[in-house]
């Protein structure tokens, strides 16, 4: 009988993620990649997914202060296989290497969104309603109980 699937990441995967997240951001801040696009661009990893047979790493990145995000993440996933050379050796408890894939991490920007929604003045309005009292409220007592 196989097993179950479940969609949260394992132990194992979560683990490796963060062993695959911590050598690419190594190689990259040493800058081992000859690629200008690359070189003279500040990249933040902030997440590598594996799939759950450890074989594929998704990465997740944010170059900074950059505009053209594309570009960047296409000039990474043309380096993949130098980058998966480089990362080899600084991740020992690996039997295979898995391959790297690069996506642009698009998380900040639906935290900005959403930091927008809550300062907008429909979500201030409701919010300063929430400080008045309720009419219903004013005919019970201190105790919950009903005053007589």
């Amino acid at each position: 009988m196989p097993k179950p699937t479940s969609s949260a990441p394992s132990q194992r995967m979560l683990r490796v993620g963060e062993q695959v997240r911590a050598a690419i951001t190594q190689v990259l801040q040493r800058g081992e990649v000859r690629d200008p696009l690359i070189e003279n661009t500040v990249i933040s990893v902030s997440e590598v997914r594996m799939s759950p047979d450890l074989k594929v790493a998704t990465a997740y990145v944010t170059p900074l202060g950059q505009t053209d995000h594309d570009a960047i993440i296409a000039a990474l996933n043309r380096h993949a296989r130098y980058l998966r050379g480089r990362v080899t050796p600084l991740i020992r408890q690996m039997k295979y290497m898995p391959e790297l894939r690069f996506r642009d991490d698009t998380s900040f920007d639906n935290y900005s969104k959403i930091d927008a929604l809550l300062r907008s003045p429909e979500v201030a309005r409701d919010l300063d309603h929430k400080d008045e009292p309720d009419p219903g409220d004013a005919t019970r007592s201190p105790e919950g109980g009903e005053e007589r």
